[in-house]
């Protein structure tokens, strides 16, 4: 049999090649401030894979994305071991663009520390008087960089976006930044709409597009996981203060008050953060994982 080692290790994915495609594997891995946490989260990487399969299947009127299968029967014998089941993604090869795309429709977290300074959140101007976590009256876009790991990402103006992609595609890079940046905001309304019928609001998210073989515009990576996104239960909702999270804000919040954690959670911390991520699931698929 076949052995494969990761062409691509990420703070949680690890990316293997296999020749006509990819396969995305999914750890039980959990980051935070651009660091890898010493504890596996056990369980998560398969709601990781789930979750993205379900928005990749909702949001495919939009725009394709890179999912050929969650099926590990339908992928090289090396990847049917139990190690892979329920976390592995098969995927189309794309050219991945450099930008991560950030929309936030909700001010929080390090926008509305920006906000709270200048007025401010990546440069765009907001109404006077916002408070915490008020809903924005527009989504805005406010995408970065893609650092490496144990570097931060940076911001990005749109101006910014188009020169970086200029330079990889001189010809197109600026109408792929007005793709991406439409695409963004597009997906990002029609799923917030969703979650929210479902009783969750999701605050930001961040989505990465790459070309196909024809030069199309196509979704990749993961999609509106409690990894890439803010989700906060509707009910209970109020503008003025932090809200109560399903997201691994749990974990930020719990590295913040213990700064000399040494990246290391209690085995409570772990447990509820994955009850979190089990009870997203679950509200926004209506299936039990």
């Amino acid at each position: 049999m076949q052995e494969f080692k990761p062409v691509k290790e990420g703070k949680v994915r690890e990316i293997f090649d296999i020749g006509d495609a990819m396969i995305i594997v999914a750890t039980d891995r959990i980051s935070a401030f651009d660091h890898i946490l010493r504890n596996r989260v056990h369980g998560k990487g398969e709601i990781l894979t789930k979750m993205s399969k379900f928005w990749f299947d909702y949001t495919k009127d939009l725009v394709p994305n890179h999912m050929i299968t969650i099926n590990n029967k339908e992928m090289p014998p090396y990847f049917q071991a139990m190690m892979f089941n329920n976390k592995s993604m098969k995927c189309k090869k794309l050219d991945m663009l450099p930008v991560e795309c950030i929309v936030r429709g909700y001010i929080t977290g390090s926008g509305w520390e920006s906000y709270q300074k200048s007025g401010e959140v990546c440069g765009i101007k907001l109404p006077e008087g916002l408070q915490e976590c008020e809903k924005l009256p527009e989504p805005i876009y406010t995408p970065t960089t893609k650092a490496e790991i144990g570097l931060h990402d940076e911001n990005l103006s749109f101006d910014q976006t188009v020169a970086l992609l200029r330079k990889k595609y001189p010809a197109k890079g600026a109408e792929y930044a007005e793709k991406i940046r439409d695409l963004t905001v597009t997906l990002y309304k029609k799923c917030a709409d969703y979650a929210e019928e479902r009783g969750i609001l999701i605050a930001d998210t961040k989505f990465e597009f790459g070309l196909d073989e024809y030069g199309n515009v196509t979704l990749g990576d993961e999609i509106l996981t409690p990894d890439s996104s803010r989700f906060w239960p509707a009910d209970g909702y109020e503008p003025g203060k932090s809200q109560p999270s399903y997201d691994k804000q749990f974990v930020r919040d719990f590295l913040k008050a213990n700064p000399d954690s040494n990246f290391l959670l209690p085995e409570e911390v772990v447990h509820k953060t994955i009850a979190k991520y089990r009870e997203a699931y679950k509200k926004l698929t209506g299936e039990e994982i």
